[in-house]
């Protein structure tokens, strides 16, 4: 009776799916890499916090002119993530599903909020849309006012984050079939029915990404709204430049204060935003 070798259940070099009592190298890397450069500096951020007393924390945190910014900043970067999450997606179908003249050119322009200076970008808005600028001129007449406004941080917000939607959005657009459409319409379903019932459904999930990301890049956003904002607190001054006032008044514990309650409720909308995507992809199986 012979008894065969058994053979290894994983090729050779790589641990078992659960096995941690050898570390691969690529996970040692990534281990060491996301220490050095997320999970300390965060962990810096709270330690440093963490040195007011609980009752000087709780005043810090929750002084008038700090639960102003607050509003100012997760209000406003919501409402521009969302506006971001209609637009982009329209921009982002139009660009996948038409072509067009100088279409490569204007989907390369989708990018140029990564690329521009913030501090560019802010002196640009400014610019355009103070009462003098282009577009400014035009609104000015009808009472509304952007450059140096709330309204004017809005856009800074809408500006830098509508990258993230579109290019979030397009490669599931591209990878989607468009024989499901035309199967749609030959059963009699009109282009609306179409769209929310068949086309809508899969990119749920790449909006809520997209919106996420804008999101959080609007909130951590500072120098495009330093320019085209006023900075008056009660008014249009956000949690980042506020920070930086008390840090430049050598306040380093209560910027790390704000600090630290910008991060907890930034962790906290994201990760209600990760369970929402958890619960649709649950919902569609």
């Amino acid at each position: 009776m012979t008894v065969s070798a058994r053979e290894p259940s994983h090729p050779i070099g790589q641990n078992p799916v659960g096995q941690l009592t050898k570390l691969s190298w690529p996970w040692r890397i990534t281990l060491g890499y996301l220490t050095l450069m997320l999970f300390l500096p965060v962990a810096a951020l709270l330690l440093k916090a963490s040195t007011e007393n609980p009752l000087n924390f709780w005043k810090i945190a929750t002084d008038p002119v700090a639960v102003a910014t607050y509003d100012v900043t997760f209000v406003t970067a919501l409402v521009a993530a969302l506006v971001n999450g209609v637009f982009g997606t329209l921009i982002a179908w139009v660009l996948v599903r038409y072509d067009f003249p100088f279409k490569r050119l204007i989907d390369a322009a989708i990018d140029l909020p990564f690329a521009l200076p913030t501090s560019v970008a802010g002196l640009t808005l400014a610019t355009v849309y103070s009462d003098n600028g282009w577009i400014g001129s035009l609104l000015a007449p009808l009472g509304i006012k952007v450059a140096f406004t709330r309204l004017g941080v809005g856009v800074a917000m809408i500006f830098i984050s509508l990258p993230f939607i579109v290019r979030t959005l397009q490669p599931v657009l591209q990878e989607m079939e468009k024989d499901v459409e035309e199967a749609a319409w030959s059963l009699g379903a009109s282009q609306w029915q179409t769209f929310w019932r068949v086309v809508l459904p899969p990119l749920i999930p790449a909006i809520l990404t997209g919106v996420s990301l804008g999101f959080s890049r609007a909130v951590g956003e500072y120098g495009s709204i330093v320019i085209v904002a006023a900075n008056i607190p009660f008014k249009d001054l956000i949690a980042s430049v506020l920070i930086i006032q008390r840090l430049e008044q050598y306040d380093y514990s209560g910027a790390t204060v704000i600090g630290s309650v910008l991060l907890a409720i930034s962790l906290l909308m994201l990760l209600a935003i990760n369970f929402l995507q958890a619960w649709r992809r649950r919902y569609e199986s």
